[in-house]
């Protein structure tokens, strides 16, 4: 049953890139200020000798991956850190033959046991949790992936159906799949370019009048800066969650400032997302924000095209935050909570109607994700942790290959620029923003496409 095309891990190295954000972002009422970038390279060699390496790299987002109100901000991040280094120890020991999807499947428990491990040692007040861990190693199995199709002269896309993994899908979700292989849910082809989602962070000004001191740094300082600059048609609008006249008021002065620029521009059609970062104390929050911005401002609500995991990502112990009246107005996505096809199933049960995927929760459980999710006709959308650089490029390949995803976020231009440097003189349809879209079109070479 092995597959010449199957991987073994030769070598493993790694290395850490901090970078200060050019402003504040909040996250679940958190403000940061900098990311860590893990990066990780990969050394495979197929069955027949045929050697690559593969890269991966993915921001370490512990206030929204490992919160403070779990454990102090520095104390998250060294738990991360740590965790990151001895996952690559964890990834050097495992000498399997086999593809990506079987390699993620044999190291995820290890890590898991690793983080535990480590959350004994450090004393943690609380266990270092599943969506942190997976978030960590994200970089480790983007990279194994990477080198599987370098290894093989492919795209990695293009290495997902019968001829290279040995079991279907049913092995890796449920008897549902039987017979069915990710090549089903995933494209040939890039989808040519995507919308991208700005996000507009609570802290973010409108208008010149929020504005206490210009950075004058030669990026757009206001809304209306960004979108005349980028040609935004996609704006993702962060919410407290914990403040319903804040919520609202937020909402309706974006979409008036936005209006009034686009109406410059003549555009005419423009969609937002709404994040609340699981801030909502119930969905009777939810109902009654989407029901005030209906009754006062009908087109700023059409334009709503989905909302963001309104509440605690614990579904298990919130099983009253059942989101089927919400879901019947607005796709309803899962976030934060998502971690395993057993997750997603729950939130199915409680009303969630669609999937963020993200590439910090690894490129194999996005695909799985990714094809649970359209086998149950769910909204799908791809979500961002800020990633800059390789990252960002990593999630712009989900985002253009798997079905049914229509837009990208990414939000490392506007918080993050510094650690792009390079990577738009490289890669310019991907970072340099003219048309509102991300150019995608360009994501077909060997490994995950870059």
């Amino acid at each position: 049953m092995s597959k010449s095309t199957d991987i073994r891990i030769v070598d493993v190295q790694f290395d850490f890139e901090k970078h200060q954000y050019r402003t504040p972002l909040k996250f679940g009422g958190v403000p940061t200020d900098h990311c860590i970038l893990f990066n990780v390279s990969i050394q495979v060699q197929t069955r027949d000798g045929k050697e690559a390496q593969g890269k991966g790299s993915m921001p370490l987002g512990n206030v929204w991956a490992f919160p403070p109100r779990y454990v102090p901000f520095e104390q998250s991040l060294n738990a991360m850190t740590s965790l990151a280094e001895l996952a690559v120890d964890n990834t050097l020991d495992c000498n399997l033959y086999a593809h990506p999807l079987e390699l993620s499947e044999e190291l995820e428990p290890i890590f898991l046991n690793t983080a535990n491990e480590l959350s004994e040692s450090m004393q943690l007040d609380t266990r270092i949790p599943k969506l942190c861990t997976v978030v960590t190693t994200s970089p480790i199995d983007a990279a194994i992936h990477d080198a599987f199709g370098k290894a093989n002269g492919i795209n990695s896309y293009n290495g997902l159906d019968q001829d290279y993994i040995q079991s279907d899908l049913s092995h890796f979700l449920n008897e549902e799949f039987t017979g069915k292989y990710l090549d089903q849910y995933t494209t040939r082809h890039p989808k040519p370019d995507m919308p991208i989602y700005h996000l507009v962070g609570a802290l973010d000004p409108l208008t010149d009048i929020d504005l206490n001191e210009r950075l004058d740094d030669g990026l757009p300082e206001t809304l209306p800066e960004w979108i005349e600059a980028d040609g935004l048609t996609h704006l993702k609008i962060k919410l407290n969650g914990d403040d319903l006249d804040w919520d609202v008021a937020r909402v309706l002065a974006i979409d008036k400032v936005t209006a009034e620029t686009q109406e410059k521009r003549g555009v005419k059609n423009w969609n937002y997302s709404a994040d609340f970062n699981e801030t909502c104390k119930d969905v009777e929050y939810l109902l009654e924000f989407l029901n005030r911005i209906q009754e006062t401002e009908a087109q700023a609500f059409e334009r709503l095209a989905y909302i963001e995991q309104p509440t605690d990502r614990d579904l298990e112990s919130h099983p009253e935050n059942k989101m089927h009246k919400a879901a019947e107005i607005k796709p309803v996505v899962i976030d934060e909570s998502l971690t395993d096809f057993e997750t997603l199933l729950l939130a199915r049960d409680q009303g969630y109607s669609g999937v963020a995927l993200k590439a910090c929760k690894g490129q194999s459980q996005a695909l799985l994700m990714g094809a649970a999710a359209q086998e149950y006709n769910m909204f799908l959308a791809v979500q961002d942790l800020t990633c800059p650089g390789a990252s960002f490029l990593h999630s712009a390949g989900l985002a253009a290959r798997i079905r049914g995803v229509t837009a990208i976020e990414g939000n490392a231009r506007q918080f993050c620029p510094s650690a792009n440097d390079g990577w738009c003189e490289e890669y310019p349809s991907i970072f340099n923003i003219s048309d509102g879209t991300v150019g995608t079109q360009i994501l077909t070479g060997p490994g995950l496409g870059h």
